[in-house]
């Protein structure tokens, strides 16, 4: 009897909340259509999201596609130095003028990869240091105070803006 009694307090309970709850037509279509408006501008913001993810991934693609090009045009002239001292060095006898633009060719190539930011390392009696040196091998220090110190560069290391680009190999004293 007592679950009965309950359960009839329980559904009075539930029908006095949903008549306090419910809304008339107006107010029911008045929230249809706000919630029509917000899947509305959930959808569009989320296909200009979309349309934003897709510009940058291709902007992405193109800027490291073409990324080198403005150091190609700038060694471009290199080349043509180079092809034009092939084609003068048939008929040149002396050494010294082909040494001579050699040296040229060179500094110019130099120039321009410094200014983009390349820079060579020093290394030779410098403590060595695993971030920036490979060492090819260890050699007896010809002095006690070169012990762990470059004694040779077998290659030059270089940074590029501060980056270790190419480790310098170095023979190190022991």
């Amino acid at each position: 009897m007592k679950s009965k009694k309950k359960s009839k307090q329980k559904e009075d309970v539930e029908k006095k909340i949903n008549e306090e709850i419910s809304l008339d037509n107006t107010e029911k279509s008045a929230i249809k259509e706000i919630n029509i408006d917000f899947k509305d501008k959930y959808i569009r913001l989320y296909s200009e999201f979309e349309n934003y993810r897709k510009r940058t991934a291709k902007e992405k693609i193109d800027i490291i596609t073409n990324s080198s090009e403005k150091v190609l045009k700038e060694i471009l002239p290199v080349l043509d130095d180079f092809e034009r001292a092939i084609s003068n060095n048939k008929n040149v006898n002396e050494a010294s003028a082909i040494k001579e633009g050699i040296e040229l060719i060179h500094n110019k190539f130099y120039k321009i990869l410094t200014n983009q930011g390349l820079t060579p390392m020093e290394s030779i009696e410098k403590d060595f240091d695993p971030d920036i040196h490979e060492a090819i091998t260890k050699i007896p220090a010809p002095k006690d105070k070169m012990k762990g110190k470059v004694i040779d560069v077998i290659e030059k290391g270089y940074t590029l803006n501060e980056k270790v680009i190419r480790f310098a190999k170095v023979v190190v004293g022991e």
